[in-house]
């Protein structure tokens, strides 16, 4: 679905680095601050960072496409939409077995760390991993148990064996994302990215086409999920313990106060994220049918490939944040968090313009019938290029401990979102759903640069913003000229994507780079 920033400066006057509560008790001198500028040594080991999560990410995105045009043209909408109901489900329960570890793992140890605080930093690994892992195995279980009358609610009662499948799998994700949160609080995301959107996006679609070719249909595309989900646990487990153990020995120390109250915070900020990803999916299989729903898929992972790099790139700067709030280095902050954002607009431009002047002949590569969603997918590519525009103003919020406030935006857009869709969806269906969630993501990440404004004096946007802009235009005008003047989709299509490439590429060379792009840059072409 959707990819959504719970995942988005300056001045001398700001908040503290979190709250008083949930924020490490010890402060590193300004004397400790490297003799290297700040600004520039953490975009490079952003890029480092985001040179490995975008390869993932192309991968995950990918993998997910392709499995997602296998099971439409094999199987159809209505397995499709099973599928997605599925996926739904996954998320949103993993999300509440998670805990708001996720988030907090990867704040806590990236801290403990520049503190050199070894007990704790085993303290919070063992109680973050320990407790999310239980809570989800009972949640798992409670899956299991009622999955019959989860499946009457969404009008597919053949749906509970494979809502059984899904289930299984729920521990095991939560193994997964607590293990590589802890790891990323190295400020390192080669695990995260090879796991999570290499090997096991890889692994559930080699599974699931041999599945389908061996006759057992969309139940064999739900088995694929949980051994997936469990191998790369097992990766997972294995690459933090060796992390730990590459620590100086310490008697662990559990503050469970202070992250437990982080933790709750973030579950609220995580929980209304997720929901506002999923909500329409779940929505549209209660109020309508299952095709509808599959087709509504189509859509959405096709506007996934537009913001691809938007996760990768949020998942690079999160320990970068982190880091250079727990440090006061607020120009510093103020810099990358331009430069992640002008990056992230700056690659999903293109992408958006495509979507845009093609979105039906785009659709075709699912098989036929998915072309009514041509206007879903305008709509849904207006609300996605507000989000990539933003940046990572939610990923900042929360590293600066302002997780509170981000679970205020987060609770307050879900319930437009479900009353949008509530209003809707019986009236417009999946044209409806797309409304009402462009519409939330659009008011959440503005609220949020908003507060990120007023509380760092940090803004998104630059001068390379308007020029990226600009490159899109032009783009976009090339793109509009051939399908205007060339006959046949197919011909449009291939000439579009070379003609709108082109362009963007050529104004972009153009305009050139800043010095923060420079500095990204050269992280990238060092990691390479």
């Amino acid at each position: 679905m959707p990819t959504l920033d719970s995942q988005p400066g300056r001045g001398s006057e700001v908040a503290p680095v979190a709250d008083p509560q949930s924020a490490p008790d010890t402060t590193v001198p300004a004397t400790t601050v490297p003799a290297t500028p700040p600004a520039s040594a953490s975009l490079r080991g952003a890029a480092r960072g985001g040179s490995v999560n975008i390869v993932g990410a192309v991968c995950n995105q990918g993998a997910l496409l392709v499995t997602t045009a296998v099971i439409a043209r094999f199987l159809g909408k209505t397995a499709l939409g099973e599928y997605a109901l599925g996926l739904a489900v996954l998320a949103i329960v993993g999300i509440v077995g998670l805990f708001g570890f996720q988030m907090t793992l990867t704040r806590f140890v990236a801290t403990h760390l520049a503190d050199s605080d070894y007990g704790r930093l085993r303290g919070t690994i063992r109680l973050g991993v320990g407790f999310s892992v239980g809570l989800s195995t009972g949640l798992a279980i409670g899956v299991a148990i009622f999955a019959a009358p989860i499946a009457s609610l969404l009008h597919d009662p053949s749906f509970a064996g494979d809502l059984r499948l899904v289930a299984l799998a729920l521990p095991a994700a939560t193994i997964r994302d607590a293990c590589l949160a802890a790891v990323q609080g190295w400020r390192t995301q080669r695990a995260f990215a090879v796991i999570t959107w290499i090997y096991e996006p890889l692994t559930r679609l080699v599974l699931t086409v041999l599945a389908l070719a061996l006759g057992l249909g969309i139940h064999g595309a739900f088995v694929a999920i949980p051994i997936g989900a469990w191998t790369a646990a097992l990766l997972a487990a294995t690459i933090l313990l060796r992390r730990v153990r590459q620590t100086p020995p310490a008697t662990p120390v559990f503050r469970a106060g202070a992250i437990f109250n982080f933790s709750t915070i973030s579950l609220g900020t995580g929980l209304a994220s997720v929901g506002l990803i999923w909500a329409d999916v779940l929505m549209l299989g209660a109020m309508s049918t299952t095709d509808s729903v599959g087709i509504y898929n189509v859509s959405t992972r096709l506007v996934n490939l537009a913001v691809f790099v938007m996760v990768p790139i949020n998942a690079a700067f999160a320990p970068q944040f982190a880091h250079l709030l727990h440090r006061q280095q607020l120009d510093s902050l103020n810099h990358i968090y331009t430069a992640a954002t002008t990056w992230i607009l700056r690659l999903s431009l293109p992408a958006f313009v495509l979507l845009i002047i093609f979105p039906g002949e785009l659709l075709q590569i699912f098989g036929t019938g998915y072309g009514v969603g041509a206007a879903v997918t305008v709509i849904l590519s207006i609300g996605q290029l507000v989000n990539a525009g933003t940046g990572p103003c939610g990923t900042l919020l929360n590293m600066g401990g302002k997780v509170g406030l981000n679970t205020i935006n987060n609770v307050a857009v879900l319930v437009l979102n479900i009353a949008l869709n509530l209003w809707l969806i019986p009236r417009h269906g999946i044209i409806g759903a797309a409304v009402a969630w462009s519409l939330s993501l659009t008011l959440v990440n503005l609220a949020r640069v908003i507060e990120l404004r007023v509380i760092l004096h940090a803004m998104p946007f630059g001068v390379s913003t308007v020029r990226s802009l600009a490159a899109a235009a032009a783009a976009a005008a090339a793109g509009l000229a051939i399908r205007l003047a060339v006959p046949g989709q197919m011909e449009q299509v291939v000439l579009g994507v070379i003609a709108i490439a082109v362009v963007y590429l050529i104004c972009q060379l153009t305009f050139g780079l800043d010095q923060e792009d420079k500095s990204l840059v050269t992280g990238l072409v060092r990691r390479a």
